[in-house]
């Protein structure tokens, strides 16, 4: 690969790597044709952008953005196929919900091998079930939202409530 090929594929990784919030780095080696293109497809619905890149390549192109990325450095060996997202958990559950198929004894592929997720880091597959369970800024937003509306809601059930009771004895007293 021709040197000026090399610097137009870290540029545009770079520019993925600031238009995107998130990314999850698998490994995705054992994957046949059949399975590796279902993979893209599913990728494809949920707004998931699957690319497989050489691991320098990738080094390279974290080098170049101004954020430290030097913890994911160790999970660039063997076969790495990024997932670029802006959703917070849709990468992790589209993992877990593929290899929930798999045969046992088998390895489950793709397998999580690291992640940036809302400015923080995972290392390991042992995070999957975390990022599955994570919530983006607006849901967490939404909870919030409708946690202060709750009592709010309340009260307005218990006036609206009571003044239907007071209606009705008032509305008794008067028939007789």
């Amino acid at each position: 690969m021709k040197k000026e090929d090399k610097g137009l594929i870290i540029k545009q990784l770079s520019d993925k790597l600031t238009s995107y919030d998130n990314f999850y780095l698998t490994d995705a080696e054992t994957l046949d044709a059949a399975k590796t293109s279902a993979l893209r497809r599913a990728c494809s619905k949920q707004d998931i952008e699957l690319i497989v890149v050489k691991n320098t390549l990738f080094k390279k192109a974290l080098e170049s953005v101004g954020t430290d990325y030097s913890a994911l450095y160790g999970s660039l060996v063997g076969n790495t196929a990024i997932m670029f997202s802006n959703a917070v958990n849709a990468p992790a559950r589209l993992i877990k919900d593929f290899t929930k198929n798999v045969r046992k004894g088998e390895a489950g592929k793709p397998q999580l091998k690291a992640a940036y997720v809302q400015e923080s880091f995972y290392i390991g597959a042992e995070y999957l079930d975390a990022l599955v369970s994570l919530k983006s800024k607006d849901e967490l937003v939404a909870d919030l939202v409708a946690l202060l509306q709750s009592p709010v809601k309340n009260v307005m059930s218990a006036l609206q409530s009571g003044g239907q009771a007071i209606q009705g004895i008032l509305k008794t007293l008067e028939e007789r």
